[in-house]
């Protein structure tokens, strides 16, 4: 969402008259913003939570809330679920951002064209801001200011994911090769474990 890289595409475009091309925000970055507003209410809450309920009924509701909390829910075995709302139920203000977090989540996932996506979105926005959470803010700063390149994802659901997983496997990669001084060492060793095996099997 870097005004340098929009700026840079937009000059591209233009000058290639690529007229049906659009400069389309990753969902997943977008995803960080309002995860990152959730993770601090939960460490909030969870703080407030640990001083306020009984060291049992904390052990047994709240213990593993974060990965409880960071899970999808379809994912839980029905203990997990329970747990959930059990934790849930402590924490009002808890609830409703979950709720939102995921409602977020499952726009991005529906098989939705631009209009209908900028539709939802605009919903989303409306109950964020019309709830007395403040953890959403940010996202809803961003949404804001880049709606319109966010809205494009819907054109083709177009993302970054490949290239995201690639730089992370070339990461690995590299800390694979730590010690070796010889940078065609090193290239040999990243093209054979990209595309190597593939191309000798």
């Amino acid at each position: 969402m870097w005004e340098g890289y929009v700026n840079a595409l937009s000059e591209f475009i233009a000058k290639h008259e690529l007229k049906a091309a659009k400069i389309v925000v990753d969902r997943f970055h977008v995803a960080g913003h309002y995860r990152d507003g959730f993770d601090t209410l939960r460490k909030k809450e969870l703080k407030r939570l640990k001083t306020e309920l009984p060291e049992e009924i904390y052990e047994r509701d709240c213990q593993g809330a974060l990965w409880l909390l960071r899970h999808n829910y379809a994912g839980l075995s029905e203990e997990q679920k329970r747990q959930l709302r059990r934790l849930l139920a402590h924490s009002p203000q808890l609830h409703t951002a979950y709720t939102l977090r995921t409602e977020l989540t499952a726009i991005f996932d529906m098989d939705l064209d631009r209009e209908q996506g900028e539709n939802r979105l605009l919903k989303w926005i409306a109950k964020a801001e019309n709830s007395s959470l403040t953890c959403f803010e940010s996202a809803i700063k961003t949404l804001n200011n880049h709606f319109n390149l966010i809205a494009n994802y819907f054109i083709r659901r177009a993302n970054s994911g490949f290239v995201e997983g690639f730089n992370n496997k070339l990461k690995v990669i590299k800390r694979r090769c730590y010690g070796i001084k010889n940078v065609s060492s090193l290239f040999q060793r990243l093209w054979l474990d990209t595309m190597g095996y593939a191309r000798f099997a």
